[in-house]
């Protein structure tokens, strides 16, 4: 223990843990990045903070990487490495003892950095679930993998260079398989998912529903506890032979890893997207807390939306709408709720415009399609609100707002309200038939084709 102690408070592991506390919190504090924006930023909710972080390891783990190779060059610039192989203490004790302080700390700045996202997620009101702990247990164990992995390489590999050709190799190796990872990713790419989970980072969080699967997690676990076991046994070896030996717990790990990992890293939240009910109206447990003013203007939208011939009976939160979730159901009897963008930026003065955008209908167009297309229904929606609010305003969703809408929608909206109230009602139904199919044109619905 007096050794540990020394280490603790004379060693390169206070530096380290230190290095990484300071680096995170760089990036998640200086840079504008994805972690900032939306129900989906890291401090929103308590998975997302989790997986940000894991996410962060893309540049923190060749840092961790990178300072363990330089502690585990000490006696190596010491002159000292020669005399310790004469000593009579084993030389696994003396390698615990600075190895474990350097764990400590990696695990204390990793552990810090989460507790900064979690006191910022109790301020905010998250939904409380253990989503987020094997997340930031598997994170944990990934520091004390690369630190350790970087001392043994170090110790085998006694050279200046080699820190620096770890760290930069690692964050090579990891930004490739990250990207590889990400959903929006090419899905001809050449790499199955259960390679590109061998990377302990995570990719970019695009759904709050979303939450990482428990044989991600499991996979992981086992992979980089063998990587872990290999960086202290190379640490040790002190014979050719010994080190080929410490490379057996990484190929097991590899080898028991592999079958376990999952084709895909992401899955849906069952707890968090559980549907909690007022009436005809449901959001999921996530969003409960928005219930109470959320339901009002949902029940007058319904009220609004019943004068048509196959009105809503419904407004339900969609807690999966990204697209490799097979995207937003269209059913006639529901107005589906994207706790996204627009209602997440919105206003509640805002979210019956919202609800009743497209005459209760989802968008049918998204970032990549026909600019001009989706102008036209962005000013299709636009003007099918207008119908039932009376004020003529652009919808806020990000999806929908494009330079050019808002003259369609001020000569579309002028010539709707000239006609009679019958023939009102059936182009606004014939534009909530187009955005519930997506065939056709809604613009043209709503203007009889003089538009």
């Amino acid at each position: 223990m007096r050794a540990l102690r020394l280490e603790l408070r004379r060693s390169l592991a206070p530096w380290a843990g230190m290095l990484l506390v300071a680096t995170a919190v760089a990036l998640l504090y200086s840079v504008s990045a994805p972690w900032w924006k939306g129900p989906e930023a890291w401090d929103e909710q308590w998975h997302s903070a989790a997986q940000w972080i894991r996410f962060l390891l893309v540049f923190l783990w060749p840092l961790v990487v990178g300072a363990g190779a330089v502690a585990g060059l000490r006696d190596h610039r010491a002159g000292i490495a020669d005399l310790l192989t004469t000593a009579a203490r084993p030389p696994w004790r003396r390698a615990a003892v600075t190895a474990g302080a350097l764990a400590i700390y990696l695990v204390l700045g990793y552990l810090t950095v989460f507790a900064l996202g979690a006191v910022q997620v109790i301020w905010h009101g998250g939904y409380f679930h253990l989503a987020w702990l094997p997340i930031t247990a598997v994170g944990a164990l990934a520091v004390v993998a690369g630190g350790w992995l970087g001392m043994g390489v170090a110790r085998a590999f006694p050279s200046v260079l080699t820190p620096p050709l770890l760290a930069v190799s690692a964050l090579v190796a990891l930004v490739f398989l990250t990207i590889s990872q990400d959903p929006a990713a090419d899905p001809s790419r050449v790499l199955p998912n259960q390679v590109v989970l061998l990377s302990p980072a995570l990719s970019a969080v695009r759904n709050v529903y979303d939450t990482v699967a428990a044989a991600a997690n499991a996979g992981q676990a086992i992979w980089l506890a063998g990587l872990a076991l290999t960086g202290f046994g190379l640490l040790v070896a002190t014979s050719a032979r010994l080190r080929l030996i410490a490379l057996v717990p990484a190929v097991a790990g590899f080898a028991i890893a592999l079958p376990v990992l999952p084709a895909r890293t992401l899955v849906l939240n069952e707890s968090a997207s559980a549907a909690v009910c007022r009436e005809h109206v449901c959001l999921t447990r996530m969003r409960a807390s928005t219930l109470d003013s959320f339901a009002p203007v949902a029940e007058h939208a319904l009220r609004l939306l019943a004068t048509l011939p196959d009105a809503p009976t419904s407004v339900r939160e969609v807690p999966e709408p990204s697209l490799h979730h097979g995207g937003v159901p269209r059913r006639p009897e529901t107005v589906p709720v994207l706790f996204n963008g627009s209602f997440e930026a919105a206003q509640p003065g805002d979210w019956l415009t919202e609800l009743v955008a497209g005459a209760g209908t989802p968008t049918c167009f998204g970032e990549s399609d026909d600019d001009q297309g989706t102008i036209r229904e962005a000013a299709a929606r636009a003007v099918a609100a207008a119908w039932f609010t009376g004020e003529l305003k652009p919808v806020r969703d990000h999806l929908f707002i494009r330079a050019g809408a808002a003259e369609p929608a001020r000569r579309a909206w002028e010539a709707l309200r000239v006609l009679p109230p019958d023939q009102q009602l059936a182009r606004v139904s014939a534009a909530r038939a187009v955005g519930l199919s997506c065939q056709g044109d809604q613009l043209t619905a709503l203007t009889g084709g003089t538009l």
